[in-house]
């Protein structure tokens, strides 16, 4: 799925900042691609754009208005219709990550289909996908593991992709899920895709490529995790990998939304993830750990990520605090 740019970025009536983290996320990381945000009565938040009307934004030059706020369910609220149908109209493409898929809203369907413009549910693969071989291709390949979900794999294989692309080395940021994929354009959100075919899909989202390029692969879920460890695994498999990075945080408890499941220990994590991944690649290697210590002072936060690269002779970074050139450094 191939996404226009610029975006409209659309908050709606996002009760809180969390309900439009999806907005958020693509414009910090592809500013060059917002030129603003639409917002309805009892929005509240905001980002660092410009509030603008549809017809504002179109004379500025959006192409897709892109769905950056979710509710209760991932529902399509009545709400927002409208203002789809009015971009609809105007020329847009509308691009949405929710359960619920906007080709569903018959109204919706029919003014895309009269107007020859794009209804991108990236949440639901349009296309389909052969089962994976696991067959040796060219190219090189990192992918972000974790030991729960939602612990900072998408930031850190962005900030990998970043630093590999201000060092001149040839790096693409390959999405996995529904924010990844406004923020890189294009992607396959494997969590929607046939369990048969996870594998599939992944080796078609990073094919063959030159041998210096790197395929840098988001992470979803977690080994460990009981619901969604499935994903994990065929997104393991299909990458083949040689390069893995462990996200982690370290002040979590259990397994979000398991709160009787306690978190792996990094080693254990390490191993499971490099003896599965030996079923695909010959000789998988950790390159460095990604710690979220976003609940910890600074001086917590130092003195975690030192005792961990200490413990593990890992390159040990939080990718907000001190950014991720010593991984990059391992990987040259």
């Amino acid at each position: 799925m191939q996404l226009q740019h610029p975006y409209l970025l659309f908050l709606g009536d996002a009760a809180d900042d969390l309900a439009a983290k999806t907005a958020a996320g693509v414009a910090q990381w592809r500013p060059e691609w917002c030129v603003g945000q639409l917002r309805l009565p009892g929005c509240n938040t905001s980002l660092d754009l410009p509030d603008m009307t549809l017809e504002e934004a179109r004379e500025a030059g959006a192409r897709t208005l892109v769905v950056g706020v979710a509710n209760r369910g991932g529902v399509i609220s009545e709400a927002w219709q409208q203002t789809f149908l009015d971009a609809i109209a105007l020329g847009y493409d509308v691009a949405a990550g929710l359960h619920q898929r906007l080709v569903d809203i018959p109204a919706l369907r029919a003014a895309a289909d009269r107007e020859g413009r794009l209804l991108a549910d990236v949440r639901h693969p349009r296309d389909r996908f052969g089962v994976g071989t696991g067959e040796p291709r060219t190219g090189r390949r990192l992918l972000a593991v974790g030991t729960d979900c939602s612990v900072g794999k998408m930031y850190t294989t962005l900030a990998l992709e970043a630093e590999m692309k201000r060092r001149g080395l040839k790096a693409d940021f390959r999405a996995t899920g529904q924010t990844g994929i406004f923020i890189a354009g294009s992607g396959i959100s494997v969590d929607a895709v046939i369990a048969d075919f996870i594998s599939g899909a992944v080796e078609t989202l990073c094919p063959a490529n030159d041998d210096d390029h790197w395929d840098i692969i988001e992470g979803q879920g977690s080994l460990f995790h009981p619901s969604f460890a499935g994903v994990s695994l065929g997104l393991l498999h299909g990458a083949q990998a040689e390069s893995l990075v462990l996200c982690h945080e370290p002040e979590r408890l259990h397994m979000r939304g398991l709160p009787n499941q306690a978190l792996p220990g990094l080693q254990e994590c390490m191993d499971l993830n490099l003896a599965c991944a030996r079923l695909t690649v010959p000789q998988p290697r950790f390159v460095g750990i990604a710690l979220n210590t976003k609940r910890l002072s600074p001086e917590q936060a130092e003195r975690v990520l030192k005792e961990t690269e200490d413990r593990f002779g890992l390159p040990t970074v939080d990718p907000v605090r001190t950014g991720v050139a010593p991984i990059v450094d391992r990987l040259a």
